[in-house]
């Protein structure tokens, strides 16, 4: 969704050769960026934060049904799944929606093309909701990657558990639970490496009145690139192929 709805503004600036702000109204002041920009930068906002606050929902599923089923049985019921995302999704608009408000400033990046809020410069009110942002974001990476590491710690201890010798199907429950934990090992890794650049950004910005647009703008990107990778890092991972390399490797290390 997030793709869909940012990605026309960008190549609409591209086709028209203008910024955002000279697409869209005008700010209510010379200084302020335009409507289109303040749009832009509070769906980058968004899109950034609600796809980790349900990944944070996921890796709290996956370590709960695996290291406390009879509390999963019992208190996760199908309801509650239903009406997670939409309460997810709805704290993160109105959380994102702060510099909309006067806390915190969006602003354009150079080439013009995106906006995102202002992350260096300006007093507190303008670098108050980027290092909030960032702390946010770095409580939930820690979070997940503690959720992440301790569901493997289970399907490890399960893994060892099973029977080592034996007919193929004796062996097929452990080898699973070994795709299991590689896979959710890569998406870990993964998910940290691109979200970390952002809030050592946002951090450098306004601590270190590190001014520079071109490592926010890579910032940006890393960012980006979790939610295009994950999902062909999941669709690979579970081919037959990929999962019968990964078992042989795994029987040459043993």
């Amino acid at each position: 969704l997030g793709k869909c709805l940012l990605s026309p503004i960008v190549l609409a600036a591209y086709a028209y050769n203008r910024s955002l702000s000279e697409l869209g109204p005008g700010g209510r002041s010379e200084d302020e960026p335009g409507v289109l920009c303040q749009l832009f930068a509070f769906l980058m906002a968004f899109f950034g934060l609600a796809p980790t606050l349900l990944l944070l929902a996921m890796a709290l599923e996956c370590w709960l049904s695996l290291g406390h089923p009879y509390f999963y049985r019992r208190h996760l019921t199908r309801r509650l799944g239903v009406t997670l995302g939409p309460a997810a999704a709805g704290l993160c608009a109105l959380f994102c929606a702060l510099p909309l408000l006067g806390f915190g400033v969006p602003m354009q990046y150079c080439p013009g093309t995106w906006c995102f809020i202002r992350m260096a410069g300006g007093g507190p009110r303008e670098l108050g909701f980027p290092v909030l942002y960032a702390s946010l974001m770095g409580l939930l990476v820690l979070a997940i990657g503690a959720c992440n590491v301790s569901s493997m710690r289970h399907l490890y201890g399960m893994a060892r558990r099973q029977p080592r010798r034996g007919t193929p199907a004796a062996a097929a429950p452990r080898m699973e639970e070994l795709d299991h934990l590689v896979l959710l090992g890569l998406m870990t890794v993964l998910f940290t490496v691109c979200s970390l650049p952002l809030i050592i950004r946002a951090y450098m910005g306004a601590f270190a009145a590190d001014f520079n647009e071109n490592a926010d703008l890579s910032a940006l990107r890393f960012l980006s690139v979790n939610s295009i990778v994950d999902p062909w890092v999941f669709i690979i991972f579970r081919t037959s192929v990929f999962r019968t390399f990964v078992r042989r490797v795994c029987r040459r290390l043993n």
